[in-house]
Parts: C-alpha cells; structure tokens; sequence
C-alpha cells in the first residue's frame, strides 16, 4: 500500500507500533524527488494532518520481549504527520530545538528516541515549537475513541477493512467515512489513520490510499 515500507525495521523496534509480520509500517517517499523535495520547503505549509493509530500487537508479535509491549495495549499513538493533498508530505522542515524536558509526554511516548524522530521528522513541519506541537499531538489522540469491539478484542480476527473503519465511525460519529483510511501489511492490520486539519477537525483523506485487501487478520493483545 502506498508509502508503508518494510525496510526501516530498525527505527521502530524501540516504537510501540504496528509492522508487518516482518517490520513495523514506516512512511515511505513517494512521487518525484523534485515534489519532494518541493513538499519539505514548505514547511508549515501543509494541507492536513495524519494521524497514525497503529495496531500495537501486530508490532508485538514479533517482538514479543519489547518493554513497550507488556501493556497489552490494542491501538497506540504513533505520530501526527503534516501531509499534502497531492501525495506528498514534508519532512525534517528544520533545526527547531525539540523539548526542553519530554517527562510530560512519556505517556505518549514511551520510548525518548521516537518522541525525538517525530519531533525532527514531523513535527518541525508543522510550524509549531515542540511544546505547542506535542499538546496538539496529545489532543488529537485523545479525541479519538477505540471501538470496544477491538479494544476488548480477546482473540484473532479477520474483518473486512470497511467493517473495521465502520466500528470507528460508529464510535467517532463526528469522524466521516472520508476522514478515515487502514494500513496493513501481509492482510494483517497494522494501523488506521485519522486526517484532520490544523484544528484537528476531520476532513478528507486526499492523496492516502487506504488496504485494498479483501479481508485483514487482527492479532489479538
């Protein structure tokens, strides 16, 4: 599916996220380098924000001894990421200082390096200093419920993808279809992805492409 690549395993082992059964998903580079490369000079001159719900026990599967991974947690904050509406999206905007002090955000990242990735790859695009930026990470995680049917999940299952988005808009009715798209990798499920704009109200999904798969397995916690 369109930029989730397997290649960069050894970024996310210290991330509670969702992989393939051989590596978690990662944002891949997509189009020409030229639109590239014209996204990152934007800066905060983005369309909308991505943000990134990963399936923690597909992640888990394969590493079961991760720390991250004895909260048996179902879907984790991954990252909120500034996007394009044509596709593209910006990356490593700047030198920006990241946070002074990460303490108060530990509960949304556990792990300091990947508070300190998504700070320097993601969040010095969004034209917010590194405060004002985790805050609204925080919110737009919290503004999103977990269906109970797969937060209470106690064994595997297989679910068409439009089924799974479905138990989001049933429990986010404010959240359209539109605003909604699922990541997987070998059919199995590994995140679903929530666009917002810059005051984190839904809006479409423009230029992400959601699984194609017919049916996607879910590995219970």
């Amino acid at each position: 599916m369109k930029r989730r690549s397997f290649a960069l395993c050894l970024l996310f082992l210290a991330v509670v996220v969702a992989g393939c059964r051989s590596a978690p998903a990662a944002k891949e580079s997509v189009g020409t380098e030229s639109a590239r490369e014209r996204a990152q000079s934007t800066g905060s001159g983005f369309d909308y924000y991505l943000l990134n719900l990963s399936w923690s026990p597909e992640f888990c599967y394969s590493h079961p001894s991760a720390v991250e991974c004895a909260a048996h947690d179902t879907f984790v904050l991954h990252g909120l990421w500034p996007e394009n509406n044509d596709g593209t999206y910006p990356e490593n905007c700047s030198n920006a200082p990241g946070l002074a002090d990460p303490g108060p955000y530990s509960d949304l990242y556990p792990d300091r390096g990947l508070l300190e990735h998504e700070w320097r790859t993601h969040g010095t695009c969004s034209g917010l200093s590194a405060d004002a930026f985790f805050a609204t990470v925080r919110r737009a995680y919290q503004s999103v419920k977990i269906p109970p049917a797969l937060a209470n999940l106690k064994a595997q299952a297989s679910i068409a993808p439009e089924d799974i988005l479905g138990l989001f808009t049933e429990s986010n009715p404010e959240i359209p279809r539109a605003s909604l798209v699922l990541s997987c990798g070998h059919n199995y499920l590994t995140a679903v992805e929530v666009c917002v704009d810059k005051e984190l109200h839904p809006v479409p999904c423009n230029g992400v492409r959601s699984c194609r798969a017919n049916v996607v397995r879910i590995p219970a916690p």
